[in-house]
């Protein structure tokens, strides 16, 4: 504790004493807890009433803003417009047209200082990020290109670890308010009134659409001396058409995929997601949806963006509460709600040339099945605690995932490197004590002395833990426990000695159980139903009226491509005859 004040002391020299004191107290409880960022990075972070005040990355202290808003001028502030602290919380940096330069000036700093970033009218930090020019290179620049690369936000996950408070509404310095009173005199714009400035009543939110002509001016922000309000969120964000390609061109490939795939996710759900089409299978609504609405001469490529997984990116949109995603069954991901009164995607303006052409091509597109393609499932074997013995000469431990193919090679290779074949019948293999303890039961153990090679490798992969390997078309493969469940298809009886088929098990073979239901009610021309699995947390049936095992076994092995054996109740299908 006491080396962890010194270190504060020295990364923050503007620090007093007592106010070290209370950040690092002597006697109450301070935490330590290791976590990990999306990129592997190792993080050290300290927690104190619960909240996290500091964090460590590389031996470098950076302050949370937790910390912040209780001491709001320990960093250099630098304010932008509120809609851009979604864009910050959602992993994107500070570009420099979206910084509002007061009359004032911009605080001093050189490339690499820790700064602040903070909200028009509220001196609460929101963010903390780390200077990439100085002020004069920003200057120099004309405002434009990556002005901060953004660490730590409200509304993150280290956020997430606190009381998860909203900040405080802390008001401008005097100093500020008055020099900006002072710039907007001399600037002798109509419609000022006296005493009016671009700082807020202490007590007061203030809400981009709230600002006058004169205020934006004042800020020296957007260039213009017009600007429809309509168009005050992009212009918080870019402030013109030229900025936002100039700071485009000045963007890493990274970030550049990044603002594709936010471009894409939006348009998406503007234009492609209907609600009737809730749940949907997060790579039904990748592969299907955000492709479909990737400009010409661009692609889509998760592993080039900062999120690296897809799960990643729909992760930081349900953090700005635009959808929800769930588990419907495990390993298996799906969009359950979506909130289309969101300001982002009320604001997102579809790109042009996709207006019309999306447009037609959605009305041919919407009547038309997804295209479905069988995942690969390949069966597994974990070693368990009681064939430890027979692999650990392999060099394989408890736990240890192995295919069939792997677990013969070991087998023969432990019988041939202890001499076991038997020397006058080559196809039997003589029992060992410790062959006898992994496979035999204990009324064997007297019994049997020799075992043909087929039983011995049954033996073992009976006695060998279960799983199996899930890869669907574009994902990374996906390891679970236990055998797959076979899609399971069920008669049952109603009211008026009505028939209904359902359908469970679906979403384990990427199936989207209202995709597959709107497909057989066209088929049948019956009604088809969705509601939740009895027995099964957050897995949904199909539910169809009639005997349509036949219809259904057409479209799964012959449409789908899955394979027979993981489909069970086919032979529950109506026997074909003759009408008399």
């Amino acid at each position: 504790r006491r080396k962890l004040r010194s270190e504060v002391a020295a990364a923050f020299p503007t620090l007093s004493t007592e106010q070290l004191a209370e950040l690092v107290p002597n006697k109450e409880e301070l935490n330590v807890i290791k976590i990990h960022s999306h990129k592997g990075e190792a993080i050290t972070v300290y927690m104190n009433h619960r909240n996290p005040i500091l964090f460590e990355v590389e031996k470098v202290l950076y302050p949370t803003v937790y910390t912040l808003w209780v001491y709001p001028d320990l960093l250099p502030a630098f304010a932008t417009w509120p809609p851009v602290l979604q864009k910050l919380a959602g992993g994107a940096d500070l570009m420099l047209p979206g910084v509002v330069v007061p009359p004032s000036g911009l605080p001093q700093v050189q490339r690499g200082t820790l700064c602040a970033v903070t909200l028009l009218g509220n001196r609460a930090p929101v963010a903390v990020g780390v200077a990439t020019m100085s002020t004069e290179e920003m200057l120099a620049a004309g405002m434009k290109g990556k002005g901060f690369a953004v660490l730590h936000t409200h509304l993150d996950h280290l956020w997430e670890y606190g009381d998860k408070s909203s900040p405080p509404t802390l008001a401008p310095l005097e100093t500020t308010c008055a020099a900006e009173e002072g710039a907007g005199d001399e600037e002798g714009l109509q419609g000022k009134e006296p005493g009016s400035s671009c700082c807020p009543e202490p007590q007061q939110h203030v809400d981009i659409r709230d600002l006058s002509l004169k205020d934006r001016d004042t800020c020296a922000e957007l260039g213009k001396e017009e600007l429809p309000e309509n168009r005050a969120a992009g212009a918080a964000e870019d402030g013109s058409t030229e900025e936002q390609q100039e700071a485009e061109d000045s963007r890493t490939p990274q970030e550049q995929m990044d603002a594709l795939f936010n471009q894409c996710f939006f348009h998406a759900l503007k234009c492609k997601v209907k609600k009737s089409d809730l749940p949907l299978l997060t790579s039904t609504f990748l592969g299907s949806h955000m492709v479909s609405c990737c400009p010409a001469g661009k692609q889509l490529d998760i592993k080039k963006s900062s999120y690296k997984k897809f799960s990643k990116f729909l992760q930081c949109m349900q953090h700005q509460r635009i959808l929800q995603v769930k588990e419907l069954s495990k390993g298996v991901e799906s969009i359950v709600d979506v909130d289309w009164k969101h300001p982002d995607i009320k604001a997102f303006a579809v790109p042009e040339g996709f207006s019309s052409a999306s447009a037609a091509q959605d009305s041919k597109s919407e009547d038309r099945e997804q295209v479905y393609h069988a995942p690969e499932i390949i069966p597994l074997y974990g070693v368990s605690t009681k064939m430890i013995p027979l692999f650990q000469e392999s060099g394989h431990r408890k736990g240890s995932v192995l295919s069939s193919s792997e677990v013969r090679n070991i087998i023969i290779n432990y019988v041939k490197s202890n001499e076991l074949v038997d020397e006058t019948n080559k196809n039997f293999v003589k029992v060992n004590a410790i062959l006898c303890d992994c496979l035999l039961d204990k009324s064997e153990q007297d019994e049997i002395s020799h075992l043909k090679w087929d039983e011995l490798l049954s033996r073992c992969l009976e006695r060998l833990q279960p799983l199996h390997q899930v890869t669907f078309s574009g994902q990374e493969p996906v390891v679970r426990k236990g055998n797959i469940e076979p899609i399971d298809i069920s008669i049952a009886q109603r009211s008026s000695n009505k028939k209904v088929t359902i359908i469970k098990n679906l979403e384990l073979y990427g199936l989207d159980p209202q995709c597959v239901a709107n497909t057989l009610q066209q088929k049948v021309q019956a009604s088809a139903t969705i509601s939740p699995a009895p027995g099964a947390k957050d897995r949904v049936q199909v539910q169809i009226q009639g005997n349509q095992i036949h219809h259904l076994a057409k479209m799964l092995l012959e449409e789908y491509q899955l394979p027979r054996k993981n489909i069970q109740g086919l032979e529950k299908a109506p026997k074909l005859g003759r009408k008399k």
